[in-house]
């Protein structure tokens, strides 16, 4: 990662620096006259500045468009941000596959690739096919793995602030695994591992239904439920980054087990992470069959309960269902009527708008406030 001044350990010209490159950071070409304004420095400093900021690769000067206006005197220069000096890489790694999605360092999403994993594939080879993934979409975009300054994981269970899966039961030999140190092996940057619906959480408050809103509950509407949550824009994550695991109550015998609730039979489900066999019995209950229907709504009436737990707790500002099931009708209207019943102050309810890529771009967030925080450090 390129720093932002090479070779120059002054910490007034490192907090110049870093004024200067946010005044050029949201994507404007600024001339030097501009950039003296926006950071209210002086020109030399600013001169100086730029020059190393070029040097870096993190500036380019460019040239003005030709507005057919003939100026006199030695025309202004113009500069702008490389976006294109580095790439984040946001990775999620779910039950039935993994995701990746590459951008460059605003945040824009330059390319996504993602593969069916098997659902009983074993820790090894599902890491495996995690890297194959990776290096297939690097390969498509042409993009160096040199290039990445940081890489966002997404991943059932609870994952603790070092990256190791203290509890997921989602995934064959997945409790215990130290799931960053594993992946680091394949980077020469940062690995940054958080919990699924966590990061889900990030991705819709970053560009998807959560956009300005400060207190988010995201739900990701699974077979065994799980949410994140944002307090005052900031990710939630408890003591020991178990916080939203509300899919969990089943353990303390509180209920019956999820292979159970959402079964049409006498008995449970094969396979109790079997969602595509779920998602068949509420698109039953879409077409009137009276046995899903029942289905659908325990499987509702537990959603509501859980949610409700979270509203009563946080008070969020809006609720966005997120998930297999967030595409199906029939979920939000009763989730937004129960929790205007059971709650003090009903929250905005919303679907996800991210859709299927809500983990991996909560991920991609995930790397870019890591590369933000390099980028704008100044305690070097």
């Amino acid at each position: 990662m390129a720093q932002l001044i090479g070779g120059d350990s002054s910490l007034l010209r490192r907090i110049n620096s870093a004024v200067t490159l946010r005044a050029l950071r949201d994507g404007a070409v600024l001339t030097l006259t501009q950039l003296v304004g926006e950071t209210g420095l002086s020109r030399p400093t600013v001169e100086g500045v730029i020059e190393g900021l070029i040097e870096s690769g993190l500036v380019a000067e460019v040239e003005p468009a030709d507005e057919g206006v003939r100026q006199r005197g030695r025309p202004a220069r113009h500069f702008r941000f490389r976006a294109e000096a580095g790439h984040l890489l946001g990775v999620e790694i779910g039950t039935h596959g993994a995701r990746a999605i590459v951008s460059d360092l605003r945040g824009r999403t330059l390319g996504a690739y993602g593969r069916p994993i098997d659902e009983t594939t074993e820790a090894d080879e599902r890491l495996a096919l995690v890297r194959a993934t990776v290096a297939e979409l690097l390969r498509r975009g042409g993009i160096s793995r040199e290039s990445l300054w940081a890489v966002g994981v997404g991943t059932p269970g609870v994952v603790d602030a070092e990256g190791v899966v203290q509890l997921g039961t989602a995934l064959p030999g997945w409790t215990g695994l130290d799931l960053a140190n594993r992946l680091r092996r394949s980077f020469r940057c940062p690995v940054l591992v958080e919990n699924d619906a966590n990061l889900a959480a990030i991705g819709e408050h970053w560009k998807g239904a959560a956009i300005g809103r400060g207190d988010v509950v995201f739900v990701l509407a699974g077979l065994s439920p799980g949410a994140g949550s944002l307090i005052g824009g900031r990710l939630h994550r408890g003591f020991g980054g178990a916080a939203g695991e509300i899919g969990s109550l089943h353990l303390l015998g509180q209920e019956d087990e999820p292979s159970r609730l959402l079964s049409t039979t006498e008995s449970a489900l094969r396979d109790p992470l079997d969602e595509a066999a779920v998602a068949r019995v509420l698109r039953r209950a879409q077409q009137g069959d009276h046995v899903a229907m029942d289905v659908r709504d325990r499987f509702v009436a537990r959603l509501v309960r859980d949610v409700a737990a979270l509203v009563l707790a946080i008070d969020p500002q809006i609720v966005v269902i997120g998930g297999w099931a967030s595409g199906l009708d029939g979920v939000v209207e009763p989730l937004r009527k129960q929790l205007g019943r059971l709650c003090l102050r009903p929250p905005e309810v919303q679907l996800a708008a991210l859709g299927d890529a809500a983990i991996a771009i909560g991920a991609v967030k995930l790397a870019f406030d890591h590369a933000e925080q390099q980028l704008f450090a100044v305690d070097q």
